[in-house]
């Protein structure tokens, strides 16, 4: 055994130790009149992530239920950094990674209410640039060696594709087909780019397909958000505050933490867990002139449980509409399902069961696994790469807020949670 080999076995011990004595906070359990929930079973939920936490999988997490507008349970687990041992507080800051993306969609929705642009806009009559990208056609020779051909798309690329994540536009840190190599060739992350910047570097790429025929999971949301900025004329945090998160009252939502009073607040995942896979080094303390409405944003559970009381609202809270019912109902209608001639990515991140509406996965049927996954039809769920989790359950009246910082963990812990939960609920 290596004298590395032995360091990291004690950095590990270490880590562990942290994780076992951070686990410090009673949830709050306050099962209203009406709420379907049984108390003991729900403590199990607290149960699992105090144990993933003794673990030291996770330094800690925030869970919120709420059911008919009211919490179900609150819950404050471990710590916000194995290091600091600082606590996870009601202000602790998260990195949503994609789960920015029902966030921008929103309020891309809010400028198409009020005829700012349309779904059926080609993204070139915004962004000129765009009218010359080409699709990416593999030819294999017989050899087995591999060439791209370049070719025309058969129809423009328009913002439905872009919400829908069928506009061809890839992400460059996953998949091996030559689109996606050229991707990462184009080192499209480099320097300091502003949206316009980034959008031009994406413009000069091939499409991965032709537009409107496969969901492909990439920077079609980090378009979306660049032409919001430019029929607003605003900054896509400056529109987005504008129409939802002041309004809201997200008051911590942001691309980046530029108060160094709560730069201490950033909850940050385990040291021997830190690589999240998405291409580039993210963080959220060192402000950057590109805004993702992709997957840059942070927030505190107060304000994601805004957002999902407001889509559990449909567009609409405490009083105030924030989407037209026609514009809720077409962002939660499955638009890449059966007869959409929309084929399927082999990573297909909606999952089994789900389609995809205007950035919220949506549940259209039970799935094929046995016994199929817990939820409701027309279930409506969004993640990141940091494991924040976001899952609103109209049917019975109910949504739930993870926010944890786990790139390697979060594919376990996400379905078990929500396993926990509804085996707590009593019909």
């Amino acid at each position: 055994m290596n004298l590395r080999h032995v360091l990291r076995l004690l950095a590990s011990a270490a880590l562990l130790s942290i994780a076992a004595s951070s686990v410090h906070a009673e949830g709050t359990f306050d099962i209203p009149a009406g709420a379907h929930f049984n108390k003991e079973k729900l403590a199990r939920v607290e149960d699992y992530l105090r144990d993933q936490v003794a673990q030291g999988k996770i330094p800690g997490a925030a869970l919120l239920i709420e059911q008919h507008g009211v919490p179900v349970y609150r819950g404050l687990i471990g710590v916000r950094d194995a290091v600091t041992k600082e606590p996870v507080t009601d202000d602790t800051i998260f990195r949503l990674f994609s789960l920015t993306k029902p966030i921008t969609s929103v309020v891309a929705m809010q400028l198409i209410d009020e005829g700012k642009f349309a779904l059926s806009d080609p993204v070139a009559k915004y962004i000129p640039s765009f009218a010359d990208v080409k699709v990416g056609v593999e030819k294999k020779s017989e050899d087995g060696s591999r060439s791209l051909e370049l070719v025309p798309p058969k129809r423009p690329v328009t913002i439905m594709d872009l919400m829908t994540q069928t506009s061809g536009i890839a992400y460059g840190f996953y998949g091996d087909s030559l689109v996606h190599k050229a991707y990462a060739a184009a080192d499209i992350y480099r320097g300091d780019p502003d949206n316009a910047e980034f959008a031009e570097r994406i413009a000069k790429l091939p499409l991965q397909n032709q537009p409107g025929a496969l969901w492909q999971y990439g920077h079609s949301t980090d378009i979306l958000g660049r032409i919001m900025e430019i029929v607003s004329g605003k900054s896509l945090l400056s529109i987005e505050r504008e129409k939802l998160l002041d309004p809201l009252g997200m008051k911590d939502t942001t691309f980046y933490v530029t108060d160094p009073k709560k730069v201490p607040l950033i909850a940050k995942p385990m040291p021997n867990d830190s690589d999240f896979r998405v291409g580039f080094v993210g963080y959220a303390d060192k402000p950057m002139r590109w805004e993702s409405g992709g997957g840059g944003m942070v927030t505190t559970m107060h304000d994601m449980a805004r957002f999902a009381q407001m889509v559990l609202g449909g567009g609409k809270f405490d009083g105030k509409q924030y989407l037209s019912p026609e514009a809720f109902k077409e962002m939660t209608t499955d638009h890449v399902g059966p007869g959409s001639g929309v084929e399927r990515d082999y990573l297909y991140f909606p999952g089994d069961g789900f389609g995809f509406g205007l950035g919220f996965g949506v549940r259209t049927d039970p799935g094929n696994a046995k016994p199929p996954p817990p939820g409701s039809l027309g279930e409506l769920k969004w993640d990141g790469a940091s494991g924040c989790y976001m899952v609103v359950d109209r049917k019975q009246d109910l949504f739930f807020v993870l926010l944890e910082e786990t790139p390697s963990q979060r594919q376990i812990i996400q379905p078990a949670v929500k396993k926990l939960i509804y085996e707590a609920m009593e019909n």
